[in-house]
């Protein structure tokens, strides 16, 4: 079984996305930045807790697949919330 690590977005993407906002373009608004975000985050989250259920259930999950999919939503979710608090401390 393989793990699959090229759906993250760089942060050179992501700066790109934040620093040239077209006025009339809402596809790379804050609010759409944000929201695509928090889905990154939280369907991480998701496929660790389904990675945990199975692994527990014997559905064929492997022990290290589990801990790393554990931990990568965990790393999504302290680099998220490192993203918010330079966002509301620039704010």
């Amino acid at each position: 079984m393989s793990l699959n690590i090229s759906g993250m977005t760089s942060v050179t993407q992501i700066q790109t996305d934040v620093a040239a906002p077209s006025p009339g373009d809402g596809g790379n608004s804050f609010k759409n930045i944000l929201s695509s975000a928090i889905g990154e985050v939280e369907g991480s989250r998701s496929d660790a807790a389904k990675s945990v259920e199975q692994f527990l259930s014997g559905n064929g999950e492997d022990l290290h697949s589990t801990i790393l999919a554990t931990q990568r939503a965990d790393l999504e979710f302290q680099m998220f919330m490192q993203v918010r608090n330079k966002v509301v401390s620039a704010y």
